[in-house]
Formats: C-alpha cells, sequence, structure tokens
C-alpha cells in the first residue's frame, strides 16, 4: 500500500500573477488574479489584507493605510490610494482564461462536481473499509481509515490556518488518502507547515495509542501507535509527492534552484531504490507524478509566485522535520522488542 500525503495545490484553475512595486516608499510584492488581491508582502512578510467591499481591500504598510480598488482588475488595472488620497490605477498584467471547449473542458467540469459531491466521499471511504478488511481484517481496516483520518487533518487544519479553502478528506482504497484544497499556497513556508501538520497529527496518534495501551494492555492500541508510525514516516520520505518530498523542495528551492532540481532528483533515485528493495510498483507511479512537480516546478522558477523561505525559515523548516521524523521513529523503536511480530516489524523494515 502506498500512502500519500496531499495533493492539495494543483485543483485550483485560477490564473495568479505576482507583481513587484513601490507603495509609500515601501517596496511591496502583490499576488492577485483577475477579481482580487490574494496577498501582499511586505519584507518577505504576508500583511492583513481586509476587504472593506466588493472590490476594495486594505492593509497597513508601515504607518501608510493603503486601499486597492479592484474593480478594473480584470481589464489590467488596479487602483492603488495612499492615506484617503485618490487612487492612482496602475496597468497591471492580466491574462484571459480561455473557455475549455471539447471533450477536455467537459471532463474537466466533470471532475470538479464528482470531486465537491459529499455522496463521492462517502462511497470512497466505504470502498477503502472494505478493500483493506477483504485483504486483512476488518479491526485492521478501521486502523488504517483512523491513521488515514488523523494525518489528512492535519493538513485540512493547516490549510485552513493559513486561510486556504478546503474540498476535504478523500480516501483512496489501497493507496490512502488526500486533503484537497480549493485555492493555491503563496508561499514556500505555507506548503512546509500544510506538508507536515499531517505527520505531526500522525504522531499525536502514535502517542495516544502508545498511552492508552499501557492503560489498558489491549495489544489494538498498540497496533494504532506503530501502524500510524510507519505510515505516517513512510509519508515523511523526501520523495515528491510524498510530504517530506514537499519539505525537501520548499527548503532547496529557496536557496537555489540547481540546489533544488538536484535535491529533488535525489528524493527520485531514492524512491526506486526503496521501490526495487520492497517492491513498491504503485510507488513507481507516484514518483513518475513527482519528477513532472519537479519539470514543472523548474520551468517556472524565473515566474514562481511563492515566496521562498529565508535562511531561518530553512533552518526551521528542517528542524520541525527531523522532530517529527525523530518523534514516529522513536515510537518503532518502543515496540522493536516486542513478542508480537505485527509490532516489531515496522523496526525490522527499518533497521533493513
Amino acid at each position: 500500500m502506498v500512502f500519500v500525503g496531499i495533493i492539495e495545490k494543483n485543483f485550483s484553475f485560477t490564473i495568479m500573477t505576482r507583481i513587484e512595486l513601490n507603495v509609500a516608499g515601501q517596496p511591496i510584492s502583490l499576488i492577485f488574479n483577475q477579481q482580487q488581491i490574494i496577498q501582499v508582502f511586505h519584507q518577505q512578510q504576508a500583511l492583513v489584507l481586509e476587504s472593506e467591499s466588493e472590490h476594495l481591500q486594505s492593509c497597513q504598510i508601515n504607518e501608510h493605510a493603503v486601499n486597492f480598488n479592484t474593480s478594473q482588475l480584470a481589464e489590467g488595472l488596479l487602483g492603488i490610494a495612499v492615506n484617503a488620497q485618490p487612487p492612482q490605477w496602475l496597468e497591471v498584467p492580466h491574462q484571459q482564461t480561455e473557455n475549455k471547449r471539447g471533450w477536455l473542458g467537459l471532463a474537466m467540469l466533470t471532475f470538479k462536481i464528482f470531486k465537491s459531491a459529499k455522496v463521492v466521499k462517502a462511497a470512497l471511504a466505504g470502498a477503502s473499509v472494505a478493500g483493506y478488511a477483504w485483504l486483512f481484517s476488518l479491526e485492521f481496516a478501521l486502523m488504517i481509515i483512523a491513521c488515514l483520518v488523523v494525518h489528512e487533518y492535519g493538513h485540512v487544519r493547516a490549510m485552513k490556518y493559513f486561510g486556504i479553502k478546503t474540498k476535504g478528506i478523500y480516501l483512496i482504497p489501497f493507496v490512502g488518502g488526500l486533503a484537497v484544497s480549493d485555492e493555491k499556497i503563496t508561499t514556500r513556508w505555507q506548503d512546509v507547515v500544510i506538508s507536515l501538520m499531517g505527520p505531526a497529527f500522525g504522531l499525536i496518534t502514535s502517542v495516544l495509542g502508545v498511552v492508552l495501551y499501557y492503560a489498558t494492555e489491549m495489544e489494538i492500541f498498540a497496533g494504532v501507535a506503530v501502524l500510524s508510525a510507519l505510515l505516517n514516516l513512510f509519508n515523511l520520505l523526501p520523495i515528491l509527492p510524498l510530504d517530506g518530498g514537499h519539505v525537501l523542495k520548499s527548503i532547496s528551492f529557496s536557496m537555489r534552484s540547481w540546489v533544488g532540481l538536484l535535491a529533488c532528483f535525489g528524493g527520485v533515485l531514492l524512491g526506486l531504490y526503496i521501490s526495487w528493495t520492497f517492491g513498491l510498483m504503485l510507488l513507481v507511479f507516484f514518483i513518475f507524478i513527482g519528477c513532472l512537480e519537479i519539470v514543472f516546478e523548474w520551468r517556472e522558477r524565473h515566474i514562481s509566485h511563492l515566496l521562498p523561505l529565508d535562511r531561518y525559515g530553512q533552518i526551521v523548516s528542517a528542524l520541525m522535520y527531523v522532530v517529527v521524523a525523530v518523534g514516529h521513529i522513536a515510537v518503532m523503536m518502543h515496540f522493536a522488542d516486542s513478542d508480537n511480530v505485527i509490532l516489531s516489524l515496522p523496526m525490522k523494515i527499518l533497521s533493513n
């Protein structure tokens, strides 16, 4: 079974543009689409952006109150007013959204309708439980589903923390789960936090399983702890599109584009080695998807709207990754000498 964390950023077809400009003598970055401003950055810090009305947004830049008039944004004009002065209209890049025609457009529309239906989530969840119960047992199936839901819920909570609209959690039979968003991220830091919150919530599940095991002496809780640790540690592998791959991509591409390219393709080689060693052929398919993501990242490196991590952010992101990974390894090591073969198996796999 291959466990995939998030593919939350790539389901939106909204075109976003990033520009650099000076407002009130201060350099700022604007990220916007054809309807509104998505985010404002000043000195690599995201500013609080408030909506005064349908076409009026405002923020505070040092001591200056700045208003943005987006009523003509679709035509390539953005009004900027400082300290209640009359707005100055700035010509900005804009793109016309092409109408998707033919079978491809119909397929995309059908997919968006398909994934928004609550009945689909329930059907996929039921199919996942039935599939895992058929392969193993109902008890084991419920353990897997619980671990997956908690993991994906961590991603969803992180998205909501950053104000990103979500589509919810989808359980994919024999694959894992997806936390799907309706908007794109705007910074590398968001990518790191959203990616790590899944394994972090999984670590909470593992620790809680250990506590309940000693409180009740029921091995099912130990099984939940070990299974959660194994799944989440696998997801932390530095291989795109796994969560660890997203953390690696955000840190390395924030350093230099060529560093990111080498680091991500190093993760691809690691993934291929693991696939060969353990016979995980489905992982090869996801590695192929990860390779496409690397190529797209490289091609758009000069026009990327993502605000990179500074040196402090890179160090903090790496430390967060290590702490979460070590936590899951510690849970697995705790049961390494267990007489129960299932409980000791993950650590034997890790040792090999």
